[in-house]
């Protein structure tokens, strides 16, 4: 079958997904959150996964890319280090990215010939990032952070309508943040892929989570958690793994130098011994 084709086939079997219901559907859908480890399944696998081949798609690509070909791994892809085959001829990725979001195809070919139906897995991803672009913010009371919760998935929009998918930001306590309270300015993106977080930070936010939560028909799928941590905090730890490397000088300065006291205090012992036995000589 063609790239081409395989476009086709890519767009009927999804829409047919969202719209009829298909049987297995659910299964169809993974959620996973940048950064975790994520296992597809195969379905339709041959005993030892010698025929087994994985192909990845995002849609907007001119052809699919093929990731596992006839069970062996394929080198030249970007994502190759991060992928495995499991036993059952699962598809494994380690340390899931934000670009690993798309369609997933397993299908056996046994003497160049497709055997079976194949397996169907979409993989959506979601990702926090900050102002601060990164997974921590260091900074002062009274200054104000953005968080960025974006769900990457090939079809947010009408999806998410269909299939009642919510993006949220919940605090600590697992309670909802919503739009009624002054502290927290939340946005959502044209086609509801996106939810932003602003708040000012106060001296109580100290080591702070937020947590951004996807459901799907009110189920939790998938959640990412943000830590805030105050610059004060930073400064004390830095002050105190600069002591200690202090300490650890100190104490292998001392290690060091009593063995060379000790030694120095013997040669000065028998040069004044030699000294008083020449002088008891004359």
């Amino acid at each position: 079958m063609s790239d081409e084709c395989d476009l086709c086939l890519l767009g009927l079997i999804f829409l047919s997904s969202l719209l009829t219901g298909i049987s297995g559907v659910d299964d169809a859908h993974v959620f996973i959150s940048s950064g975790q480890n994520v296992r597809l399944s195969c379905n339709n696998a041959l005993p030892d996964c010698k025929s087994t081949t994985w192909n990845y798609n995002r849609f907007r690509d001119s052809a699919a890319v093929e990731l596992i070909g006839l069970g062996i791994k394929k080198k030249d892809t970007e994502s190759h280090e991060r992928l495995s085959l499991g036993s059952d001829c699962s598809l494994n990725i380690n340390n899931i990215t934000k670009q690993d979001y798309g369609f997933y195809i397993c299908r056996q070919y046994v003497n160049d010939k497709q055997q079976g139906t194949d397996t169907y897995v979409y993989l959506h991803v979601l990702h926090v990032s900050s102002s601060s672009s990164s997974s921590q913010t260091e900074i002062s009371a009274g200054r104000s952070v953005t968080l960025f919760c974006q769900l990457y998935s090939l079809a947010c929009d009408d999806w998410i309508r269909s299939e009642r998918i919510e993006l949220f930001w919940v605090n600590q306590a697992g309670v909802k943040l919503t739009r009624s309270d002054s502290r927290y300015q939340i946005l959502f993106s044209s086609d509801h892929c996106i939810i932003t977080l602003n708040t000012t930070l106060l001296n109580e936010d100290h080591n702070r989570e937020w947590r951004c939560e996807v459901t799907r028909r009110d189920q939790v799928k998938s959640s990412v958690t943000y830590t805030v941590k105050s610059s004060a905090e930073t400064e004390v730890r830095r002050t105190a793994g600069s002591l200690f490397r202090v300490i650890v000088i100190i104490v292998k300065f001392a290690a060091f130098a009593a063995p060379t006291v000790i030694l120095l205090q013997i040669i000065c012992a028998r040069r004044a011994g030699r000294k008083d036995s020449q002088h008891q000589r004359k």
